[in-house]
């Protein structure tokens, strides 16, 4: 089964770890410090123009920043 997480962007739903919100995941200091290593590392893709409203970790470490609500990727099934 295929997730579209944001503008022309479809992937393999078994290649998703998890779907964060960003206001509430960003929180936590460990999750900026992830996000911050993986924008260091050249592993954080935005999709669209808009701000992000949610990222998503992939299987292989690669980050999205979506401007979709991580609610409404979650039930986004192709």
């Amino acid at each position: 089964m295929y997730i579209s997480i944001g503008p022309s962007k479809v992937v393999r739903r078994e290649d998703v770890v998890a779907i964060f919100d960003l206001d509430s995941s960003t929180v936590s200091l460990y999750t900026r410090n992830f996000l911050k290593d993986a924008d260091k590392n050249k592993r954080v893709f935005p999709l669209g123009f808009e701000l992000p409203k949610s990222f998503i970790l992939m299987i292989d470490n690669t980050v999205y920043l979506s401007p979709y609500n991580s609610y409404t990727i979650y039930n986004n099934k192709i």
